[in-house]
């Protein structure tokens, strides 16, 4: 998307003149409007919101160092360039103050303009970058920190946490775990109707909307065990209270998940007075589940309360972690450390057989959803779960099933790193070869062939490219140039046109400074060898 630019001159020459003679589209930008003072100019500067204000400073009713000001209050992204006729230290003094982008004598040449916007768009497209980094690491910082709110629930849940770390860790991570009265509920949400194969997305719907309720209820914490199960931790007043507000919230939860096709089960625990106690709640809340549970449980996946006991230590994150920074060779050292939480017994288990495929199954697909892949050519154990599991006897067969599981999103991972955006680049480049003459040629035009905004194609081709799309393009250009100077009589200004430029002053500075010479230099030198 083009950069937008608005002009304020009461001059209507001057005005029409850089108007119609300044080559916006060539340096990135849109002529988004004009007015001949700045009084009128307010309403239409706070309906466009301009990226850059080009301003006269003598002129009627509202000048345009006042107009400065207030555009740098309401509107304090846009970079304000200032004309003047007027060499005088105090005008250039409030126009320092005021933090404007340029500050320019008239009579101002096309020339100098271009290269004011040439440095405006550079800057404009680092503060992009910069404002799209940050959002970024925003996001990975808010991930993060889900993580580790869950990571710091379980480890409550389970009574690895002293009431000391407890406290300090709910204040790092903004949890309010201060309270009179604690319970805990295990909840599993499953398919309405189970004869069915596993719909991941259905699944997904009927989790998403039990945990918005949750959130909204800032007494109340929900954190996930398995693919179907959750727990959900209340805090409150009285012992009475809580368990009228944990009634309600699975009334409402109930109700929501139906939507979605899925049935709710729970097994409550009592309410405890103090943060150690939590633990006896959520045992009591995982037997009573089970015992609930049990009746719609296949034999082959039913196990003891010791072996769900073991699967709360594995670390929830450690098979996304390995899949964003691990290696094949690394497999064995992760499947170690992994399955280590379990111990033998545990881990010949049949439930321990479910949960840890399961879990990588359904981590390596979020992974590569993520990615933009297609989840069922990557892994397509997804849609076969319990087929698959019914053909996993022992620990080695589920050590060798979790291994190709994990090596394919792992090579999924490291080819788009390396291939993701190379065809979308070379496509760019063979476009910019092809149009670099038309002087109309912009950044948006390119970025449309490859059905790209322009933000995000300036961001990417300047990641793969090393350059940013204006250095490319002028390189392009300049090469050209030199080219035609070595192989053809044509002049400069021939020259100038042929390779996109429509100033010829300008194409002169331009070829100066990527060659150290003018057109003209460059020609008797290549002649002179």
């Amino acid at each position: 998307m083009p950069y937008k630019v608005f002009f304020v001159e009461d001059e209507i020459e001057i005005r029409e003149g850089i108007r119609d003679n300044v080559a916006w589209k060539e340096h990135g930008f849109e002529f988004c409007g004009e007015a001949p003072d700045g009084e009128m100019a307010l309403p239409l500067l706070q309906a466009t919101k301009p990226d850059v204000l080009i301003t006269d400073i003598r002129m009627p009713f509202m000048d345009g160092l006042q107009l400065s000001q207030i555009v740098r209050d309401r509107l304090p992204a846009t970079k304000i360039i200032i004309l003047s006729g007027h060499d005088e230290f105090e005008y250039a003094q409030k126009a320092i103050k005021l933090g404007v982008f340029e500050y320019l004598l008239k009579p101002v040449s096309v020339q100098d303009l271009h290269q004011v916007l040439q440095k405006a768009a550079a800057e404009l497209d680092q503060e992009r970058g910069e404002q799209q980094a940050l959002q970024e690491l925003r996001g990975q910082v808010e991930e993060n920190r889900a993580a580790l709110r869950e990571r710091f629930l379980l480890r409550l849940v389970t009574g690895a946490a002293s009431p000391a770390e407890a406290i300090e860790k709910s204040q790092l991570l903004g949890i309010d775990l201060i309270a009179r009265s604690y319970l805990a509920v295990a909840i599993r949400i499953e398919p309405a109707d189970r004869s069915e194969p596993l719909d991941l997305h259905r699944l997904r719907r009927a989790q998403r909307l039990a945990a918005v309720l949750v959130e909204k209820n800032p007494d109340a914490f929900l954190l996930r065990k398995d693919l179907h199960e959750w727990v959900l931790l209340l805090k409150g007043g009285s012992p009475e209270n809580l368990t009228e507000e944990r009634d309600l919230l699975l009334a409402r939860m109930q109700q929501a998940v139906s939507g979605a096709h899925c049935e709710l089960f729970a097994g409550s625990g009592t309410p405890q007075n103090r943060i150690t106690e939590i633990c006896h709640s959520f045992l009591q809340a995982a037997d009573s589940l089970e015992e609930a549970a049990r009746g719609r449980k296949s034999a082959g996946g039913a196990g003891d309360g010791s072996d769900e006991a073991s699967l709360l230590k594995v670390d929830k994150s450690a098979v996304e972690d390995y899949l964003r920074s691990g290696t094949v060779e690394g497999f064995d050292a992760f499947f170690e450390t992994f399955s280590r939480p379990l111990g033998e017994r545990a881990l010949r288990s049949p439930v321990a057989k479910n949960y840890i495929f399961t879990d990588v199954v359904l981590a390596s697909a979020r992974f590569v959803d993520e990615l933009g892949g297609d989840v069922d050519q990557v892994v397509p154990e997804l849609g076969s779960i319990e087929t698959v599991l019914e053909g996993i006897a022992g620990v080695e067969q589920l050590r060798e099933r979790v291994r190709s599981i994990l090596a394919g999103a792992l090579a999924f991972r490291d080819n788009l790193v390396t291939h993701q955006y190379a065809g979308m680049i070379k496509q760019a480049q063979e476009y910019m070869e092809r149009r670099y003459m038309d002087p109309e040629l912009s950044l948006s035009d390119v970025a449309g062939q490859v059905n790209h905004s322009a933000c995000h194609f300036s961001a990417i081709f300047s990641q793969e490219t090393g350059q940013t799309f204006k250095e490319y393009l002028t390189e392009i250009r300049i090469k050209k140039a030199r080219e035609l100077l070595r192989t053809t009589t044509l002049k400069a200004f021939e020259i100038c046109d042929r390779v996109g430029y429509r100033d010829p002053h300008y194409f002169s500075h331009v070829f100066h400074k990527h060659t150290g010479l003018t057109p003209m230099e460059y020609r008797l030198q290549v002649q002179a060898v």
